[in-house]
């Protein structure tokens, strides 16, 4: 099974996510039943760097509207998602939403841009990193451009994405002996959740942090948008001219269901403060 592609849910029970310490003393708001951090990035890689010290567990994750959209379908999700450390809105969506709620967010913390920050900290305090995700080709391609960029980096492991469920205690394994402090997962929504629960529950204690298709980018596979369209927060159209069939439906759809909520939340909370 390849667990970089379409969102596929394994079975099996679940149980209720347990919530993990947090060690910021930032705020957090609400916004469509999700908790996020009120986090710049650099807040976030200090935030980071004190659970890989003191060698706390860490779910470091991202939001956007897509996730946010999908947790309030999937309960099991929802509970995963807010049950984390550290939760970033990694979405020019969700920050225009909170500042229309008037819970304004700093800024739009981009997953890949987070992990770019995470791995010169980890060259530069000696800490090790594992990658999870994708092809073969792609994970390693990422390593060898990782090593090249930052050569003092210590990267214990790479691992391709194409791995059955069955697979799970195996990777926890190869988890294990490797020791990673941040294992990087190059996998698609909600399986990637799913199987860092699972490695977190059977005693991996390192930073976990999703990182989408980052590996596709940073291997030269797919290109990033130019910064003058991130800027201008169209990103996520740029991604969806790169692969119509597969984002079409979960940009244009995803972005007016979001969109719509976002405004009965707005109204509901008139409702309620009149009230």
């Amino acid at each position: 099974m390849y667990l970089g592609g379409e969102d596929v849910e394994p079975g099996g029970n679940h149980k209720t996510a347990q919530q993990e310490q947090i060690l910021g003393t930032n705020p957090r708001i609400t916004i469509l039943n999700t908790t996020i951090d009120v986090l710049n990035a650099q807040q976030t890689v200090s935030l980071v760097e004190q659970y890989i010290d003191r060698k706390i567990p860490l779910h470091l994750i991202g939001v956007n509207a897509d996730k946010i959209n999908e947790l309030n379908k999937n309960e099991k999700l929802r509970q995963i998602v807010n049950s984390c450390g550290v939760i970033n809105a990694d979405g020019a969506s969700v920050v225009m939403a909170s500042r229309f709620l008037n819970n304004p967010l700093p800024e739009r913390i981009a997953g890949i841009d987070l992990m770019q920050r995470l791995v010169a900290l980890s060259e530069r305090k000696g800490y090790s990193i594992y990658l999870l995700g994708a092809r073969l080709e792609i994970v390693e391609k990422t390593a060898e451009v990782l090593h090249e960029e930052y050569p003092k980096l210590n990267i214990v492991g790479v691992h391709d994405g194409y791995f059955a469920e069955t697979e799970w205690p195996q990777i926890s394994v190869e988890l294990k002996n490797a020791a990673p402090d941040i294992v990087f997962v190059g996998m698609t929504s909600p399986l990637k959740e799913y199987l860092v629960e699972y490695l977190q529950d059977d005693g991996n204690t390192c930073v976990f942090m999703g990182v989408g298709g980052s590996f596709d980018v940073i291997s030269g596979k797919i290109s990033r948008a130019p910064l003058w369209i991130q800027k201008m927060n169209m990103e996520w159209f740029y991604r969806m001219i790169q692969e119509p069939r597969r984002l079409f439906k979960r940009y244009f759809v995803g972005n007016w269901i979001f969109t719509i909520s976002i405004i009965k939340e707005k109204f509901s909370r008139k409702s309620k403060y009149v009230q």
